[in-house]
């Protein structure tokens, strides 16, 4: 993101295919965060029911829509000119492996 704005690092976007499941997706990320005492600048609402909740690490935010509010906001395209990295599922289970 750097190359584009001077707002973070890092973009992590990702989906839920209901609200309930982007809640827990977003208190599953602030609870294992706050494990390592990192914390995040916002706090996951109880319940939100916005489609859209941002979690800020300062150098990383953590953009975690439900799937229709997603392809509406196309964040993807808005900073198309940014460095994408995309991150298999294998990476991410392996990823989480390490940390159990």
């Amino acid at each position: 993101m750097r190359q584009v704005s001077n707002l973070c690092d890092y973009f992590v976007i990702l989906s839920g295919t209901s609200l309930r499941q982007v809640n827990a997706l977003a208190q599953a990320i602030q609870e294992d965060l706050d494990k390592d005492s990192i914390s995040s600048l916002s706090k996951v609402p109880t319940n939100d029911e916005s489609g859209w909740i941002v979690l800020d690490y300062i150098s990383v935010i953590v953009h975690i829509f439900h799937k229709p509010k997603r392809e509406f906001y196309d964040l993807e395209h808005l900073w198309s000119g940014a460095k994408r990295i995309r991150v298999s599922r294998d990476k991410i289970t392996e990823r989480v492996k390490t940390f159990q």
